[in-house]
């Protein structure tokens, strides 16, 4: 059986910037309409953490049990190592999803019941990436859903959760994030290019090719310095976003340089970081405004 700290690593607690950051900028975006409520910010949290670790651990089951993760650069899969039985990684993933849904619910009956209709997709958009018999994630469109889920969904959902209204500031926070939480997965996948075109994952990398994937990379972490600039519209203070700017430079350091395999794992790891920098820093802004 896998130990505490393999069940820890296969949730695999580098993506979860990827969660924090939506719930951290949509609060913002909240705050600049004056409608911040904290109890609501703490449960989209939970429900934002709880889907990522749920679509991690289903990732891990399906790409497992497929022989996906036979032969990985990046970090072990439970599954794949056989540190884990498939069924308990399969358990976990459903565990996780149902306490999105209970925290999701709590939110959708305080504010719009329809809300339990984007947590079912949500769901099924979390456990379909790699499960089912046709993923999309093997179809190129992960970073789509990402940029989807991660980014407008959990921003703007955040945001009408405590506001019961979104505006342009949550969408421009949307699409900041959202860019930003799909170049990690365009670096993860960068990464895996060679052991995923053996497995036939035909991920947005592989269709793509090497030099398409990088520069993809790069307008991906240079698209929310941008619109921190955009965002001044709204208040000056919209400038502090730029903080995260020589984070998203180093994160692109390794892909810009030709890195190879493990030596690209720095860039997913510091993408997450400047996603955090970006929407703390313009949360701050929204509410100094």
């Amino acid at each position: 059986m896998a130990t505490p700290k393999q069940w820890i690593d296969g949730a695999r607690p580098r993506t979860f910037p990827n969660a924090i950051a939506p719930v951290v900028a949509g609060t913002g975006a909240a705050g600049w309409l004056g409608d911040a409520v904290w109890w609501k910010a703490l449960l989209a949290l939970a429900v934002s953490l709880s889907l990522i670790v749920g679509v991690n651990y289903a990732n891990d089951f399906s790409d497992g049990i497929r022989g996906t993760d036979d032969d990985r650069v990046g970090p072990m899969r439970l599954v794949g190592s056989k540190a884990a039985p498939a069924v308990a990684v399969r358990n976990a993933a459903f565990a996780a999803f149902g306490l999105a849904a209970v925290c999701g619910l709590v939110l959708a009956l305080s504010s719009a019941w329809w809300l339990i209709v984007v947590g079912v997709v949500c769901i099924a958009g979390a456990w379909f990436y790699t499960g089912g018999k046709n993923p999309y994630g093997y179809a190129g469109l992960g970073e789509v859903a990402v940029f989807v889920f991660f980014g407008l969904v959990a921003v703007l959902g955040t945001q009408f959760v405590q506001a019961e209204r979104i505006d342009w500031i949550g969408v421009v926070c949307a699409v900041a994030v959202g860019s930003y939480s799909s170049a990690v997965l365009v670096a993860n996948n960068l990464r895996d290019i060679p052991s995923d075109t053996e497995s036939g994952k035909n991920t947005l990398a592989v269709r793509l090719g090497d030099t398409r994937t990088r520069t993809t990379h790069l307008a991906l972490v240079a698209l929310p310095s941008v619109l921190s600039l955009v965002l001044i519209a709204a208040t000056p203070w919209a400038l502090l976003g730029l903080i995260a700017a020589p984070l998203a430079w180093r994160a692109n350091a390794p892909v810009r340089s030709g890195a190879l395999g493990p030596a690209l794992i720095p860039a997913i790891a510091q993408a997450g970081m400047a996603m955090v920098a970006w929407a703390l820093a313009t949360a701050a802004a929204l509410f100094l405004a």
